[in-house]
């Protein structure tokens, strides 16, 4: 069974990683949704693609290559099937920024205080 992904929201109902990802020209968008619509379908996607991050409180990376450019789309789990995606930035680096990464957490952090509420 496949899984599902979401857009994290802020609480006024913007959502950062679909802004970034339309802030893409159409090749890099298209080349975004096809990786996301194959982690959708795809029980086990391989390491490449999809990861879990060291160090992190239960994020997953998300790596999209595209030309020259890498981009990565920081996520997690809200239960067993649903991926929440709640940060996405290009990659400049060979190490994920910390500031990206406390971005990703603290977004996470929002939305399950809001799911319980």
């Amino acid at each position: 069974m496949g899984k599902e992904i979401r857009l994290y929201e802020t609480t006024s109902g913007n959502s950062p990683v679909e802004k970034f990802i339309r802030s893409q020209n159409q090749q890099t968008q298209a080349k975004i949704l096809a990786t996301l619509q194959f982690l959708e379908e795809t029980d086990r996607p391989p390491h490449h693609i999809f990861q879990k991050m060291t160090g992190t409180r239960d994020l997953w990376e998300v790596r999209v290559k595209h030309d020259t450019n890498i981009y990565r789309l920081l996520c997690f789990f809200d239960g067993e099937q649903i991926i929440i995606l709640t940060h996405a930035f290009q990659k400049k680096t060979q190490k994920t920024p910390r500031k990206e990464i406390d971005t990703a957490e603290k977004r996470k952090a929002d939305y399950l205080k809001r799911k319980d509420t």
